[in-house]
């Protein structure tokens, strides 16, 4: 949620701000409705020192033995105003509450102006895309072709956008899964740090691991803005009133709801493995075949909670945390940054890194790292309080994916493919593949039947 003094202080800018991610809000009808709040508190909190004063006077009356009948009558007339005042007021804070919900993050002065995803920035690339003497087959052909992937049954079982990893398939999502979370756990904070790189000593310190719930109450969601805004992206358990994590950054993120940290503990880092369920239903005919967008899908997510001095600094951080993953499997990726109008609601800056697919000679995303100040926080009511004067106030929260398992698996599918069908292990997996070093079609493990 917005900082609602930096809104009214400056509400030109904010609208600016907003025009530049292509958004036109009223920002006539949000002020005059923040107006119609204010004044119905100081109406109902007048009334309620009415009354009050009232009540004195019926005591003091009450002590002489005089009679009190006609300010009793007003009593009841104020109280009955109070409650009118009072649905008044609360039917004002709803409305208010719903208007600034659905109000995005106001891009950070860094993010390139655009107007959707055409214009976003390319900021550097890794590695070179590999040169095939043939037509590379696209990975739902090869994973199928081995006989470890699987869309029919998964269909039979579950419908459109599912999938089945089996044998080989199965351990190779298993092994990235776990290199993953070994990789960004591990602890480097006895290696040197070189001079002027002070973030560098906040990147070394290790991840700690999280295994966290995949359903959460709508107050989770509300905290990280996936609630209200993208109600129809979740799926839903209406008994309990609980919804299926869109991602891990939900539940880590509300790790410290409604806490105070100490400074000094900062920067805290969470890595979590989890499945993610989304409804996709803003990508209808998208990515309709193989693992890119599917209703469930697993990751590795990334969790910073800064202080809001070196969040920008850990943005970086956190970003290269991520590519680095692609470079030990030798995946060739760029990062671009997201331009205004192609920003995420909850985003003051996204950077996206994108990993070759031969078969569609193009970057696909694999990871979304951004930076969401204080807008989650505000939310969830995460704050710290300074060592210096111990005031408190919010942090900044960060998070992104370390990576999204499919997608990686489909890149190394594509990426590692073999004219004869075959499948090439990265080296930094054969020790978590048990030696295995290709897959090959022939000794693929299939189902039967």
């Amino acid at each position: 949620m917005l900082d609602r003094n930096r809104i009214l202080k400056d509400p030109k800018a904010a609208e600016k701000a907003f025009l530049s991610r292509g958004l036109s809000i009223d920002m006539e009808g949000l002020l005059s409705l923040d107006s119609e709040w204010f004044e119905s508190i100081r109406s109902w909190e007048s009334l309620r020192e009415r009354r009050n004063a009232l009540s004195s006077e019926i005591g003091l009356l009450k002590r002489k033995k005089e009679p009190t009948g006609e300010i009793e009558e007003e009593v009841r007339k104020v109280n009955a105003q109070i409650e009118q005042a009072d649905e008044r007021r609360r039917d004002l804070d709803r409305r208010r509450e719903e208007m600034w919900l659905l109000l995005p993050n106001l891009p950070h002065d860094t993010v390139p102006l655009g107007k959707d995803e055409t214009e976003n920035p390319e900021v550097r690339r890794w590695g070179v895309p590999s040169i095939f003497s043939y037509s590379p087959k696209p990975h739902w052909e090869i994973g199928t072709n081995l006989g470890i992937l699987d869309f029919d049954r998964a269909s039979k079982i579950s419908g459109a956008r599912f999938s089945i990893l089996s044998g080989k398939g199965a351990r190779l999502e298993r092994a990235l899964i776990s290199f993953m979370l070994d990789h960004h756990t591990r602890d480097r904070s006895s290696e040197p740090v070189p001079d002027g790189e002070a973030s560098e000593r906040d990147r070394r310190k290790p991840y700690q691991e999280l295994s966290v719930p995949y359903m959460v109450l709508p107050e989770s969601l509300q905290a990280t803005g996936q609630l209200p805004k993208f109600r129809e992206e979740l799926f839903y358990v209406p008994a309990d009133d609980l919804y299926l994590i869109p991602t891990a950054e939900v539940p880590v993120t509300n790790f410290y709801r409604g806490e105070i940290l100490d400074e000094q503990h900062l920067p805290v880092k969470f890595a979590a493995y989890t499945a993610c369920f989304r409804r996709e239903a803003g990508a209808a005919g998208k990515d309709t075949r193989g693992l890119i967008r599917q209703h469930q899908f697993d990751k590795v997510e990334l969790v910073w909670i800064s202080t809001p001095e070196k969040s920008w600094e850990h943005h970086e951080c956190l970003t290269n945390d991520a590519a680095e993953i692609l470079e030990k499997l030798g995946l060739p990726y760029r990062v671009i940054s997201l331009c205004t109008g192609d920003l995420g609601f909850s985003s003051a800056k996204t950077y996206d890194i994108e990993v070759w697919f031969p078969s569609q000679e193009r970057y696909r995303e694999i990871s979304s790292c951004s930076n969401f100040e204080d807008f989650q926080a505000r939310r969830a009511q995460i704050r710290f309080r300074r060592s210096s004067d111990r005031k408190v106030q919010l942090v900044h929260t960060l998070n992104g994916s370390g990576l999204a398992i499919g997608r990686t698996l489909a890149a190394i599918f594509e990426n590692f493919q073999t004219e004869e069908g075959g499948v090439r292990i990265p080296d930094v997996l054969v020790p978590y593949m048990g030696g295995v070093t290709l897959l090959e079609p022939d000794k693929a493990d299939r189902s039967p039947g």
